[in-house]
């Protein structure tokens, strides 16, 4: 008696653009019959794009053209005070519009501060007016926006680190190297920097930055309902009290938020 012949279902996926398709979002799924003798079938399906994890802002949402710039005075507070106020603001150069969700503050006598060495050359554009950008280079790979806080003369600032994309998406990606819409885009101060395009102009800023001037603008925005606090990343060098000081701040639920997370609580 002849024995039935047993087939094998085999699910092979390949991307569309090793399918020479231009949509990267995508893919097609061949499904292959196989039996020892007879020959192979084949049998495409092609599936839905998926919807984005984590949907980006509409431009058309929020009239940029009506929302002021923030100015001088509003910088002019104690960066504490300022980084918490910074959250919801938006950030705006070229066709690019972002939303502020993660900053860290840095204040006069803070041992984790660039301006506890001083004025020196590097360190100058943190003791400028206030609502300037102090940027520099962090072990000598990623550049850091900071926006000078307090009067001139005291050498304090608050630290860019993460944003939301709410315009320009594909602008941000390409400046970026990167195809995604998820928040690994720009959760980190570094990451961050990288879509203002600002790598290409300065190296470190050796004096103040006038945003304004430098294309950069930072508008009025919402405030957030609700936010978080915690100790701020990377400066275990500091003195054991500036280690542990809640001074990094972030809008709570937003997914635009770097690591560590599990260190930011309601305040």
């Amino acid at each position: 008696m002849t024995r039935p012949q047993r087939s094998k279902r085999v699910i092979k996926t390949t991307s569309a653009n090793s399918a020479g398709c231009n949509d990267e979002n995508s893919s097609q799924s061949t499904v292959i019959l196989r039996s020892k003798s007879s020959p192979v079938r084949l049998k495409t399906r092609f599936k839905a794009p998926p919807k984005p994890e984590y949907p980006i802002g509409n431009s058309s949402e929020v009239d940029y053209q009506n929302l002021k710039i923030l100015g001088p005075d509003f910088y002019a507070i104690d960066a504490l005070d300022l980084a918490p106020l910074l959250l919801g603001k938006f950030l705006r150069r070229d066709d690019v519009v972002l939303q502020i969700t993660e900053v860290e503050a840095y204040r006069p006598n803070d041992s984790a501060c660039h301006g506890r060495f001083g004025i020196t050359a590097r360190t100058a554009p943190v003791f400028g007016p206030g609502g300037h950008a102090y940027v520099y280079l962090c072990y000598g790979l990623h550049m850091m926006l900071n926006i000078v806080a307090d009067k001139e003369g005291v050498g304090a600032a608050v630290l860019i680190r993460a944003c939301a994309p709410v315009s320009g998406l594909t602008t941000i990606q390409q400046r970026r190297g990167q195809i995604t819409d998820k928040p690994v885009l720009l959760t980190g101060p570094g990451k961050m920097f990288d879509y203002l395009a600002y790598a290409v102009q300065l190296v470190e800023s050796l004096f103040p930055v006038d945003l304004v001037l430098s294309g950069l603008e930072i508008l009025d925005g919402p405030k957030p309902e609700k936010i978080l606090v915690g100790p701020r990343v990377g400066i275990d060098y500091a003195l054991p009290e500036h280690v542990i000081a809640l001074w990094r701040f972030a809008i709570a639920g937003s997914p635009w938020i770097s690591a560590p997370k599990s260190t930011l609580r309601p305040p």
